[in-house]
């Protein structure tokens, strides 16, 4: 066993060389074939996840940009909102304050004109009353219409008050 037949390796040298080129011709080549093929894939799949990667934090970020500008543009609307609001407040007291002076002028002249109506109506009745206690006075009936202008004539003398 320990020597060495040189038929023997020659022979195995041919065997193996011979394996050699048939495993290459028909076993290397498609294995390596597929091998260049199967990284080309992984290649390929891993620049595409890339490229969806860097899209996808594209549409993130114009998501943002978007989601950023509909909240200015909420805020301003709501800010615009509280503006009007503000100032349809403002006119509305204004409106009552003067719709209330108006309504407190026309009260004023209302009892003005009631007070005036009164006095007239006071007068004649003082004058009625003057006249009244006159005759009394005399026992004898006056001329009305005489003292009444005499009445009359004193009475626009007085104050209006």
């Amino acid at each position: 066993m320990l020597n060495p037949n040189p038929g023997l390796i020659i022979w195995t040298i041919i065997t193996f060389v011979l394996l050699l080129i048939i495993l290459k011709k028909f076993a290397w080549k498609p294995l390596l074939g597929s091998l260049h093929q199967r990284e080309d894939s992984v290649r390929n799949s891993i620049e595409r996840a890339e490229l969806a990667k860097n899209e996808a934090e594209k549409l993130l970020e114009e998501n943002k940009k978007q989601l950023e500008r509909a909240e200015q543009e909420g805020r301003k609307i709501l800010n615009e909102n509280r503006a009007l609001a503000e100032k349809l407040k403002e006119e509305i007291i204004e409106k009552a304050n003067q719709q209330s002076k108006k309504m407190i002028e026309m009260a004023k002249q209302e009892i003005e004109r009631d007070k005036d109506a009164a006095l007239v109506s006071l007068r004649g009745e003082v004058a009625n009353l003057a006249i009244q206690a006159a005759g009394k006075i005399l026992d004898e009936t006056l001329d009305e219409n005489k003292h009444r202008k005499l009445v009359d004539s004193y009475l626009k003398g007085l104050p209006k008050n």
